[in-house]
C-alpha cells in the first residue's frame, strides 16, 4: 500500500502555501503573535471562506465540506512549515472531533456550522495540573445537580486556543474512573480563562478554572471517545512537526549555499552535505509516519492507536534533531530573536510535549505490538 497525495490533495498543498507564502512570511507571524487573539484574525478567516481550513474534515450536514482528516492534515502541514498560528489544531481539529465523537445531535448542529466558517473557536478544556491528556481522570470535577443539570469545578491547563475561545468543551469527572464531555461558556462568571505563556510563542494555551460552572452534558462517559481524540489529536501535531521540520531544513540548504568561508560556500563541505542529508532522511520518514498516521485517523481503523503512537515518538524526536541541527548550522545567528531558527527549535520542544511525550508514546506503541502479538 502506497500513502501518497492525490492530485486534489496536491493541488490544495500547492493553494495552502501560496497562499501563506504572501500573507504569512517572519514578519506577519510576528506581528500575529504580538497582539490578541495571537493569530491574524484576517488571514484565517480567509483560510476558512476561501479553502474550507477548518471545514474539511466536518460533515456536509453540519456545514463543514465533508472531505476527511487526511485533508486537514494535508493544511496543518503547511500551516506547520510556515509556522502560522491559527485555531486550526485547538478547534478545527480537536473540538469539531470532540463533537463529533460525542455524536451529541444537538450540539453539533448548533456549534460544527461555526467551527467550520472560522467564526466560533472552541476549546476542549482537558489537561490536569501534572500537564497530561489523561483519558480515565481529570482535575475537573462534574456534580449531578439533577436531570441535565450538572455544576464544573476544578482546573484545566495547556487548553489549546484557549485564550480565543467562544466555546469551551471540557473534560470533567463523572465519577470513580468516569469522565464526561461537557460544554461550557467561557464568559460565565464561574468561569475564569487565564492566557498561559508558551514557549512557542505561535501555540495560544491558557488555564481555565471552573468554579461551580453549569455545564451541559455532551457525553457521561467518555472514556472511549478520549481515546479515539487523543489518538486523533497525536496525528494532527505530527503535521505541524513535519512541515516544521521541513522549514528547518529548507532554511539550512538555502543558508548553506550563501554562507561562505575559506572562499567555498559551506554547503559544499562533503561534512556538511552528510548533515544535511541526514536530515532529509528525518524529514521524508516523518512525513511517511504522520501521512500514515492521518490515513488511519481519517477512517478510525484499528491501526490508528499504533500508527498515531509510532507518529508521534517519531516526527517529535525527528523534529527535534532538525532543529537541532537547524540551530547549529546556521551559527550563532541562530539564537537571534530576529533570525526564524529559533521558532523552529521552540516549536519543536512545544510539540514535542502536545499530547504526549516521544517515551510516553513509545510505551503506548510496545503495549499494542505485545497486545497484538500471539502468545
Amino acid at each position: 500500500m502506497a500513502f501518497a497525495l492525490s492530485d486534489e490533495q496536491n493541488e490544495l498543498a500547492a493553494t495552502v502555501r501560496h497562499l501563506l507564502a504572501r500573507r504569512s512570511d517572519s514578519g506577519a507571524v510576528r506581528r500575529a503573535v504580538a497582539q490578541a487573539p495571537g493569530y491574524d484574525e484576517g488571514l484565517w478567516k480567509t483560510l476558512c471562506e476561501q479553502v474550507g481550513a477548518a471545514g474539511l474534515a466536518i460533515p456536509e450536514r453540519y456545514g463543514g465540506a465533508g472531505f476527511t482528516l487526511v485533508e486537514t492534515h494535508v493544511v496543518l502541514e503547511q500551516m506547520g512549515a510556515a509556522l502560522t498560528p491559527s485555531p486550526l489544531l485547538g478547534s478545527g481539529v480537536l473540538a469539531a472531533q470532540a463533537l463529533l465523537l460525542s455524536g451529541h445531535e444537538e450540539a453539533c448542529t448548533r456549534l460544527l456550522p461555526g467551527i467550520a466558517e472560522g467564526t466560533r473557536v472552541a476549546a476542549v478544556c482537558w489537561a490536569g495540573e501534572d500537564g497530561r491528556w489523561s483519558t480515565d481522570r481529570g482535575d475537573v470535577r462534574a456534580a449531578h445537580q439533577g436531570e441535565d443539570s450538572w455544576s464544573l469545578s476544578g482546573t484545566a491547563t495547556l487548553v489549546l486556543d484557549g485564550p480565543a475561545a467562544d466555546t469551551l468543551l471540557v473534560v470533567a469527572m463523572t465519577g470513580p474512573r468516569r469522565v464526561g464531555l461537557f460544554e461550557v461558556d467561557p464568559a460565565g462568571e464561574r468561569v475564569r480563562v487565564t492566557p498561559t505563556p508558551a514557549m512557542d510563542p505561535t501555540i495560544g494555551l491558557a488555564a481555565v478554572q471552573f468554579d461551580g460552572a453549569p455545564g451541559v452534558p455532551l457525553a457521561v462517559d467518555a472514556v472511549g471517545l478520549l481515546g479515539t481524540l487523543h489518538d486523533i489529536a497525536a496525528a494532527a501535531v505530527t503535521a505541524l512537526q513535519v512541515g516544521a521540520a521541513q522549514r528547518g531544513l529548507d532554511m539550512t540548504v538555502a543558508y548553506s549555499k550563501e554562507r561562505v568561508q575559506f572562499g567555498r560556500p559551506i554547503g559544499s563541505f562533503q561534512a556538511l552535505k552528510h548533515r544535511m542529508a541526514d536530515m532529509l532522511v528525518e524529514v521524508e520518514t516523518a512525513r511517511s509516519a504522520s501521512w500514515a498516521a492521518a490515513w488511519s485517523a481519517a477512517r478510525l481503523d484499528s491501526g490508528l492507536p499504533e500508527r498515531a503512537a509510532l507518529a508521534k515518538a517519531w516526527c517529535s524526536e525527528a523534529l527535534n534533531k532538525v532543529a537541532s541541527e537547524t540551530v547549529q548550522m546556521h551559527g550563532g545567528i541562530a539564537i537571534t530573536w530576529e533570525h526564524d531558527a529559533q521558532l523552529v527549535f521552540k516549536r519543536a520542544h512545544a510539540t514535542s510535549q502536545l499530547f504526549g511525550q516521544p517515551h510516553e508514546h513509545r510505551r503506548r506503541l510496545f503495549r499494542h505490538v505485545i497486545g497484538a502479538a500471539p502468545r
